[in-house]
């Protein structure tokens, strides 16, 4: 006889193992209806998983964070149960949610067209609103091969094969197709109302490009149809700001083959370049920053050293000269910034020192990833570095954070998120030390006043970190600063101070960037702003227009 625990602490007694569907009907039809999925003791799980022991008990409806992701995940069901409907040979593959929706690649004998995606976008809704039952059932992993294979589905049953052998496979059906699926999903298919098919790709299997290619079908999917306009609205804005059309009709820049990822600047575009990069000096300044330049080429052996060539080789550009040494041009700023450190003799008097540079680097990005001014393989960070002493991690990563949100306003951002981003899979330093580099970014972040959402397993291979994201005027959001606390590359590269003992210590290096990248930032910029700048940043601020020949000669006088 289970007890259920529901989210306001009142309890309920079941004679028997019940459902989360049960349960939902019991409090209420309204809720009955409204139910998507439950979460049992914190897990996410399907209306029809039963409650067998007591547990605590939430109903998700749309008001739920996780509702969206839900939605989507069962609306790319939806789009491969209708391509499957419409050209039954079409193989499935993948279909996960990602940022505003979804995506399913599919192996087919011949490119879909427009008009097929019309197609299986009307079949989507049809088989909607046929209201089908979302039902989930398990079998053992070879089974589950063997079943995929003899329904052709041979990409399914390559994935099914690489599950451990001891894991149960779960299935999800409605009506009589089913897929390969975690779950959870909505109870029934009318439970998806509002979602369009957005575009065509090309996809790798398994992202390698040695493997042959699928086609991806973008869709976006909302908890209503208000959400689904907004959201294409939306899109319709952002195309209007695409910042690659205003930099040509300004005569802002422009991109060209033979330097894939780099800008060319133009006059009015480089002003406004340079423009933000005196703002940033002149804050930076005042907050006692002092500006370096370190060399854009350095041995390779500096960057082993710093950890940046195992974990970051693949995208570094590397040359090998005549005589047999190998150099990199810098991915990052960090390890040109210690050399400065590590000249001559630093007390603990000297710190903080504060070390800020507007250096150009360069990583290699795929051709595909490339995305005019906000995805570019050569670029300027405003970078700072700030060695300290282990104490003043919180007082200086306040001063930090201040600097940052003051000057995100002055550039009418006033919406900031911050995210926590803890230990990657992939980096360097033993656990203890991460242990206390989280820790210390915490209290800061909280000393400074700031609520933060946690990003998991995102920090950089030396440190934690803190993500900055502005939200613009059409409401999306951009992550541009960041803040890491890092106690091993340092110590990686030899710095050291002399304490108030006389004995050698390794410093706390913060890492710091406002705008990111300043490429990224003024794309973002104009975006924003759909071309039209603050006066202070736009390159032309005022036009003197006359109407007729009769006036060209005073206006040449006013002009002057």
């Amino acid at each position: 006889m289970p007890v259920i625990t529901l989210p306001d602490g009142s309890q309920r007694q079941y004679d028997q193992p019940v459902s989360v569907a049960e349960v939902a009907a019991s409090i209420g039809a309204g809720l009955a209806k409204a139910a998507l999925a439950g979460r049992v003791d914190g897990n996410l799980v399907d209306t029809s998983c039963r409650i067998e022991r007591d547990a605590a008990l939430a109903i998700v409806t749309d008001k739920d964070p996780a509702a969206l992701e839900i939605i989507r995940h069962s609306t790319a069901h939806l789009l491969a149960q209708a391509v499957q409907a419409l050209f039954p040979d079409a193989q499935v593959t993948i279909g996960p949610v990602i940022e505003d929706g979804f995506y399913y690649d599919f192996a087919y004998k011949r490119p879909f067209t427009p008009e097929d995606i019309a197609s299986i976008e009307a079949k989507m809704h049809a088989l909607a609103a046929e209201n089908l039952t979302v039902a989930r059932r398990e079998m053992p992993r070879d089974e589950a091969v063997a079943l995929f294979k003899t329904m052709g589905e041979h990409y399914k049953a390559e994935i099914i094969a690489s599950i451990p052998s001891n894991e149960p496979i779960s299935l999800y059906g409605q009506g009589e197709w089913f897929d390969l699926c975690r779950g959870p999903h909505v109870p029934a298919t009318g439970k998806l109302k509002a979602f369009k098919l957005m575009k065509i790709a090309g996809a790798y299997w398994r992202g390698d490009s040695r493997n042959e290619m699928l086609q991806r079908i973008y869709g976006t999917a909302w908890l209503n149809d208000k959400d689904l306009k907004d959201y294409l609205h939306r899109l319709e804005e952002a195309e209007k700001r695409d910042h690659r059309r205003i930099g040509r009709e300004l005569d802002l820049f422009h991109f060209q083959e033979e330097a894939p990822g780099a800008v060319f600047w133009h006059p009015k575009g480089w002003q406004i370049f340079q423009t933000l990069i005196n703002f940033m000096r002149e804050r930076q300044a005042a907050a006692g920053y002092e500006e370096v330049s370190a060399p854009e080429i350095m041995e390779s052996t500096l960057w082993q050293q710093s950890g940046h060539l195992e974990k970051f080789g693949e995208n570094m550009y590397l040359t090998k000269t005549p005589d047999e040494r190998t150099f990199a041009i810098k991915p990052m700023n960090c390890p040109g910034h210690v050399q400065i450190f590590k000249q001559g003799i630093r007390s603990y008097r000297d710190l903080p020192v504060r070390l800020a540079e507007f250096g150009k680097v360069h990583r290699y990005e795929p051709s595909g990833a490339l995305h005019g001014l906000m995805r570019v393989r050569a670029f300027t960070q405003d970078d700072a570095h700030v060695f300290i002493t282990e104490e003043q991690i919180t007082v200086e990563s306040v001063q930090v954070i201040k600097l940052l949100l003051s000057i995100y306003r002055d550039f009418g951002f006033d919406d900031v998120q911050v995210k926590f981003a803890d230990r990657p899979p992939l980096r360097v330093g033993s656990d203890e030390i991460w242990e206390r580099s989280e820790q210390a970014l915490k209290a800061a972040a909280a000393a400074a006043g700031v609520d933060c959402e946690y990003n998991p397993g995102e920090g950089a291979f030396y440190g934690p970190k803190l993500e900055f994201h502005l939200r613009d005027a059409i409401g999306r959001t951009w992550q541009c600063g960041t803040l890491q606390v890092d106690l091993n590359m340092p110590g990686r590269l030899g710095a050291h101070y002399i304490d108030e003992h006389s004995q050698k210590k390794t410093p706390v290096m913060l890492h710091r960037a406002i705008f990111g990248s300043l490429e990224r930032f003024l794309g973002i910029l104009l975006e924003h702003y759909a071309g039209r700048l603050p006066p202070w940043l736009a390159p032309v601020q005022a036009v003197v227009m006359g109407i007729t020949d009769r006036q060209h000669e005073y206006l040449v006088g006013v002009t002057e």
